[in-house]
């Protein structure tokens, strides 16, 4: 194996193992067990407990000024910043999302109005809720993330999971390294490393559509968020196994099956797959990973680098992603609450989950597609159901869905990658009725 100098082995294993505590270690608390990453923004959103709906409602306005201004200016809108121009510079339909967003928050800060939009249970629970929680959460995974990407983590597990990837998922190898940084990190920066390497010739359109539909699950962190909310935060590890069983058996079984066995295998310039990639004769899985890992964090010369790339994370979570949950997840909530149309839909689940003795059938049903317009939803409408047994298995299943148009699903069709909102609403009912037998029989076996 290639020497490499003591520093930079170091550079690797010390942030590495680092990026390990702050976002898997489990942590006793008084309330049970947490992450560090969650402890911390906990005690930030206790700080700023009374100001954080005032927070957010500027930086939804400021997203909306700035996104309106690169639309009506033209193109070359912050061309001197790619970062900035990526940012602010979206098409009509998302520069009319973040002016919803806008006019939805300030309706209900200042409670102006129709009151179905700023009340408690609809724009208000995003606002002074939801919103609080995210904007804590991304500023401490934004910032800590590069632990996990910048200093070859991902490039070492990727190397050992070489030749897993394309016999169970048909996926490169390199593709380990996006479906880790969606299941470790975020599925925003999972979405958006697949977008590049897809725009870059190393996927193709339909491992692209694969990695981005299949591996992009939200957060640990987002996972005790929603734990949280059904008041179930000392089952944390038998609710996380329960979301890779069930996902891992989605994940093997969705790129087998239409629409995504359906996409074309060719790269973004139209040329057909025709590399295969291998592990050296002369090397072994571990060594390789081990000088992929080394050779990246070699690259990392300054902690500028570091606090640079975290901080662009915290901006793009924070101004792209939480104006569209506002925008959708205060129109999915009102449909949710003044509408019969979720309880239309959820209504032929009825008897599959009485088959399944899932108790209250009824009321779970109308929470299960509600999960394609925000996943956060779900969670919140099956609250108040005193089965603990079904706050669970409806609380894994918005996980597992996995698409969602308030984050995952509108990043995705903001991106090169060739999937269309048809296409994404199929996936999300697929993995419905995929996922939703595992995690029942799991849940039956817990409870």
């Amino acid at each position: 194996m290639q020497p490499y100098s003591f520093s930079n082995i170091i550079k690797f294993i010390i942030p590495s193992l680092l990026g390990l505590f702050l976002f898997l270690y489990p942590l006793p608390t008084e309330e049970g067990f947490t992450i560090p990453i969650a402890f911390l923004a906990g005690l930030l959103q206790d700080t700023l407990e009374n100001n954080l709906s005032l927070i957010m409602m500027i930086v939804i306005m400021l997203t909306a000024v700035f996104t309106t201004f690169a639309k009506l200016a033209g193109e070359s809108t912050f061309r001197k910043s790619p970062f900035l121009h990526q940012l602010f510079y979206t098409s009509w339909f998302w520069t009319i999302t973040r002016l919803l967003a806008a006019v939805f928050a300030i309706m209900v800060y200042f409670q102006i109005g129709p009151e179905f939009v700023y009340s408690a249970d609809t724009g208000g629970m995003l606002l002074d809720s939801l919103l609080h929680t995210l904007f804590v959460t991304f500023l401490f995974a934004g910032l800590f993330l590069p632990f996990l990407t910048n200093f070859g983590l991902l490039e070492f597990f990727g190397g050992i999971m070489r030749n897993i990837m394309r016999p169970l998922f048909r996926l490169p190898g390199r593709a380990s390294v996006d479906s880790l940084a969606s299941w470790v990190g975020d599925a925003t920066i999972g979405v958006l490393l697949t977008n590049k390497q897809y725009e870059e010739g190393y996927y193709t359109k339909r491992e692209a559509a694969i990695i981005s539909t299949t591996f992009s699950v939200v957060s640990i962190t987002f996972t005790l968020v929603i734990l949280q909310q059904v008041q179930l935060e000392h089952m944390f590890l038998p609710f996380y196994l329960t979301i890779l069983i069930a996902g891992g058996v989605a994940a093997f079984i969705m790129p087998r099956i239409p629409p995504l066995s359906r996409m074309a295998n060719t790269y973004i310039d139209g040329k057909e797959r025709t590399d295969d990639e291998k592990i050296p004769d002369s090397e072994n899985a571990v060594t390789f990973g081990f000088k992929n890992a080394v050779q990246r964090a070699e690259k990392e010369t300054s902690f500028r680098t570091f606090f640079v790339d975290g901080g662009k994370n915290i901006f793009d979570m924070w101004f792209a992603v939480t104006p569209v949950v506002m925008a959708f997840g205060t129109i999915a909530v009102i449909i949710a609450e003044y509408t019969p149309v979720f309880q239309w839909l959820g209504m032929p689940f009825v008897p599959v989950l009485e088959l399944m003795q899932i108790p209250f059938a009824q009321e779970a049903s109308e929470t299960v597609l509600i999960g394609f317009a925000d996943m956060f939803l779900p969670a919140i409408l099956i609250t108040g159901v005193e089965a603990e047994i079904t706050r669970f298995i409806i609380a894994a299943l918005s996980v597992t869905q996995l698409i969602f148009m308030s984050e995952v699903g509108g990043l995705i069709l903001g991106t090169k990658i060739p999937v269309s909102f048809r296409h994404l609403a199929i996936i999300f009912l697929m993995r419905t009725v995929i996922t939703l037998p595992i995690i029942t029989i799991i849940a039956h076996l817990l409870f």
